[in-house]
């Protein structure tokens, strides 16, 4: 049974930072795409940024960009998404996904975790 568990959300003050963290368990993940979407109170999720599993490629949303860090430790079948300077408009529902192809759509993704919050006071 494929799991992505995520972690590390919480309340942070605008300008801090906060690490997730995702880990995947249940299959061989070699190959695949692991994305962070996020989805704010009355809006449609949206991508935030997303690594192939080999780490060789990473890609980030326009608002994130310069902020938001994607990585990951094979080791350990985690990836991670290192937040800096939040702001009030990062705050969501921070979601992990994997999937087989290069893609920014959450249609493109088969396997998702069950999300974490991030709230950013201002």
């Amino acid at each position: 049974q494929v799991q992505l568990v995520e972690s590390g959300g919480g309340l942070v003050q605008a300008g801090g930072s906060l690490r997730l963290s995702c880990t995947a368990s249940g299959r061989t993940f070699s190959g695949y795409v692991m994305g962070w979407f996020r989805q704010a109170p009355g809006k449609d999720r949206q991508f935030v940024a997303r690594i192939t599993w080999s780490g060789s490629a990473t890609a980030y949303a326009d608002s994130v960009k310069g902020r938001f860090t994607i990585s990951r430790d094979v080791a350990k079948n985690t990836v991670y998404l290192q937040m800096n300077s939040l702001k009030a408009e990062d705050t969501a529902v921070y979601y992990c996904a994997a999937g087989p192809r290069w893609a920014s759509r959450e249609s493109e993704y088969d396997y998702w975790g069950q999300g974490t919050q991030v709230t950013v006071s201002s």
